[in-house]
C-alpha cells in the first residue's frame, strides 16, 4: 500500500469516529499535533455535514465578530460552526477559546479538534477522546509525546460530572504501529516527575523571593531550606546542590540584588521590588546594563526589542530559513534602535536573537495599526498568540518602568508609559489623545483622526450630526461629547497615561 494510501485512511479513520460519536449523540475532543492539523481536521468533519440550526448560525456569526477584521481564520472557524464542529488551538483569540468552550459545554459543538493544550486543566463532557498523533516536532525532529502526555489525554474522556464512563481512542496508520503504540502508551509506564527548581531561571526567582521576603537570611538557612525540597531529594548529591545556591547568590550580588551584610543576605530595594514583580533576576539585570548604556536615547522598537529578548517572552516568533538573509538584513538596518548586545553570527543564541527581533517587528507592526489579517499573512501569527504576546510585553515594560524609576532613568519612563499605552490599543501616537475617552479603541479613534477631530478640544467644537456620522452611532457620540464637556483634559491625560492596571 502506498504511503498517500494509508494517509487518506488514516484521515478517514477520524472522520468516521467523529461521525459515529455524533450518531451515538456523543460529544468527541479530536487531539492533532499542529495548529493546522486541527483546522484542517474540524474542516473534513464538517464537509459530511448537512444539519444546521438557527443557534450554530448566531455561534457562527458571533465567533467571525471576535475581532474587529475577521481574518482568514476566524472565517475557518465560522464555516465549522455552522456545522456544530470548532477547532481549538492558541491562535484563536481568547474570545473564540471561550465561545468553543462553552458551547461545548453546553452541547451546542460536539466534536473539537485541537491541539493538547486543550488536554490541561479543562472539564469538558467529551465522552471519547481521539488521539490521532503521537509525535511532534522539536529542535531534534519529530519525536515522540511523554506517556504522562497521553494519559493527559485520555483523562478528557468520560468525565464524572458528565459521565459513568468514557472512551480514549488512540488511532494507528498500520498494524504494526497499532503494538507499538499498545506497548509504549496503553500499557507503557509514565514517566518520573521531575523539580522545576533545578531549572536555574526558576531557581534564582525563588531564591531572591525567599531572601526578599526573609523566609531565609543566613547560610545555613537558606541549605537548611532547600535541602528539604523534591529537588535535593531528586539531586541527591547535596555537596553539589549547595555548591550551586552559592553560585546564584554569588551572581544575585553581583547584580546587586542582594547584599551580604553581619552574616545576613538582604535584598536591595531593587532586589525587592524585582521579587515582587516576580521576573527572572536575569532579565531584570539585563534591563538595568541596557538603562544604563542608552540613556534617553529609545524609540518604540528599542524597548519592543528589549522586552522580546527576554525568557519570559519565549516562545517567540521564529524566523524561517527563506526568511534568513532578510531579516539579517533588517538588523543592519535598524541596528542603532537595538539596544541589547548583538551575539556572533556563530553564538548558538544567535537564532534567539534573530526569533527577538521578527517578535519585535509584529510588536511594532500592531502599534502602527495593522490588523490581525496583516498579522497572519505576514507574521503566521493568530490573534490568540498576538494578545498573548502583548500581555506579557506589557507585564515586562511595567517591570521595564519600575527598574527605571528606582534607578531614577526619569527620561526613558514617559517613552515607557506611551508604548504601554500604545500596546494596549494597537495605535500610532498620534491617536493618544483620543484614547483618554472610554469607549474609543483604534478603530473609533482612527475614523476621528481622519474627520480632522485630533484632539479632545477638536471634539469639544464638533456638532452632534457631524460626530455621528462619523461614528456610526448617535449613542456614543452623545457619550464622546458628554465627557469631553465634564471632564478636565490635562488631570484626565495624567490619569489615563499612568494607569498600569
Amino acid at each position: 500500500m502506498s504511503v498517500l494510501k494509508v494517509e487518506k485512511k488514516y484521515a478517514d479513520s477520524i472522520v468516521n469516529l467523529a461521525l459515529d460519536t455524533l450518531k451515538s449523540n456523543k460529544q468527541a475532543l479530536v487531539f492533532v499535533n499542529t495548529k493546522k492539523s486541527a483546522e484542517k481536521c474540524a474542516e473534513e468533519i464538517a464537509k459530511k455535514l448537512k444539519q444546521t440550526s438557527k443557534e450554530l448560525n448566531e455561534l457562527s456569526s458571533t465567533a467571525l465578530k471576535a475581532v474587529q477584521k475577521p481574518t482568514k481564520q476566524c472565517r475557518r472557524l465560522s464555516v465549522c460552526l455552522e456545522k456544530g464542529i470548532a477547532f481549538h488551538h492558541a491562535s484563536l483569540h481568547s474570545k473564540q477559546k471561550e465561545l468553543i468552550e462553552s458551547n461545548f459545554r453546553q452541547g451546542n459543538i460536539k466534536i473539537i479538534c485541537c491541539t493538547p493544550t486543550l488536554a490541561a486543566g479543562l472539564d469538558l463532557p467529551a465522552f471519547r477522546a481521539i488521539i490521532r498523533d503521537t509525535k511532534r516536532y522539536t529542535g531534534r525532529g519529530m519525536t515522540d509525546i511523554p506517556v504522562l502526555e497521553y494519559l493527559q489525554m485520555s483523562g478528557r474522556a468520560g468525565r464524572p460530572n458528565y459521565d459513568t464512563f468514557g472512551e480514549a481512542i488512540l488511532v494507528s496508520s498500520s498494524d504494526g504501529q497499532k503494538d507499538a503504540l499498545t506497548e509504549k502508551y496503553v500499557q507503557g509506564e509514565p514517566e518520573d516527575i521531575y523539580s522545576k527548581l533545578a531549572v536555574e531561571p526558576v531557581l534564582r526567582t525563588y531564591l531572591l523571593s525567599l531572601i526578599a521576603t526573609k523566609v531565609i537570611q543566613t547560610k545555613e538557612q537558606i541549605l537548611s531550606f532547600f535541602e528539604k525540597t523534591f529537588w535535593a531529594f531528586q539531586f541527591k548529591d547535596l555537596k553539589k546542590l549547595e555548591q550551586t545556591i552559592v553560585r546564584m547568590l554569588k551572581l544575585l550580588e553581583s547584580w546587586e540584588f542582594i547584599q551580604y551584610t553581619d552574616s545576613k543576605f538582604r535584598a536591595t530595594v531593587l532586589g525587592r521590588r524585582i521579587a515582587e514583580l516576580y521576573i527572572d533576576p536575569f532579565t531584570a539585570h539585563e534591563f538595568v546594563v541596557a538603562l544604563e548604556k542608552t540613556g534617553s536615547k529609545v524609540n518604540a522598537l528599542s524597548l519592543l526589542q528589549l522586552i522580546s529578548n527576554t525568557l519570559e517572552m519565549r516562545p517567540l516568533l521564529r524566523v524561517k530559513l527563506r526568511e534568513y538573509d532578510d531579516f539579517q538584513e533588517e538588523i543592519a538596518k535598524y541596528d542603532e534602535s537595538f539596544i541589547t548586545n548583538e551575539p556572533s553570527m556563530f553564538d548558538p543564541e544567535y537564532d534567539v536573537y534573530l526569533n527577538s527581533i521578527k517578535t519585535s517587528f509584529m510588536l511594532n507592526e500592531w502599534i502602527e495599526e495593522k490588523d490581525d489579517d496583516y498579522l497572519m499573512e505576514n507574521y503566521d501569527v493568530g490573534p490568540g498568540i498576538v494578545r498573548m504576546k502583548i500581555e506579557t510585553a506589557n507585564w515586562l515594560l511595567y517591570a521595564l518602568y519600575e527598574i527605571a524609576r528606582i534607578q531614577q532613568k526619569q527620561e526613558i519612563l514617559k517613552d515607557i508609559i506611551k508604548l504601554k499605552f500604545r500596546l494596549r490599543y494597537g495605535v500610532k501616537e498620534e491617536l493618544l489623545s483620543l484614547l483618554k475617552l472610554k469607549n474609543i479603541g483604534r478603530v473609533r479613534a482612527r475614523k476621528l483622526f481622519k474627520a480632522n477631530l485630533k484632539k479632545l478640544s477638536d471634539l469639544r467644537k464638533a456638532k452632534p450630526e457631524f460626530l455621528t456620522q462619523v461614528l456610526g452611532s448617535k449613542k456614543v457620540a452623545e457619550n464622546i461629547l458628554e465627557q469631553v464637556g465634564i471632564k478636565n483634559e490635562t488631570n484626565n491625560n495624567k490619569g489615563q497615561l499612568n494607569n498600569f492596571s
